[in-house]
């Protein structure tokens, strides 16, 4: 499994770089800030929803502190898409949030 740091990741932003990035946090964590741009697809929901992604783009899976994160990464990739996890998840966030 790929991985990036919370840092690359908000330098890549600052630098003006389109990422997609999807939280896969519950709701409610989500409600108290995420990473602009960010897509909420909560863990429980997201073999449901998988369809929703392109496999010909890159995504960034980012959770609370990167253990849920890591589990989705590695279930989208089994199933064939292109998946980066955010090691530290938003523990280690230190960019704005939306």
């Amino acid at each position: 499994m790929r991985e990036i740091t919370a840092k690359e990741v908000e330098n890549k932003l600052n630098e003006g770089l389109t990422l997609n990035i999807i939280d896969v946090r519950e709701v409610d964590e989500v409600a108290s800030g995420k990473i602009p741009g960010a897509m909420n697809i909560r863990l429980g929901l997201l073999e449901f929803r998988m369809h929703e992604l392109d496999k010909a783009k890159e995504y960034i899976i980012v959770c609370r502190s990167g253990g849920r994160s890591a589990r989705a990464s590695q279930f989208l990739e089994y199933h064939g898409y292109n998946i980066i996890n955010m090691t530290g998840g938003m523990m280690s966030w230190e960019g704005k949030v939306e």
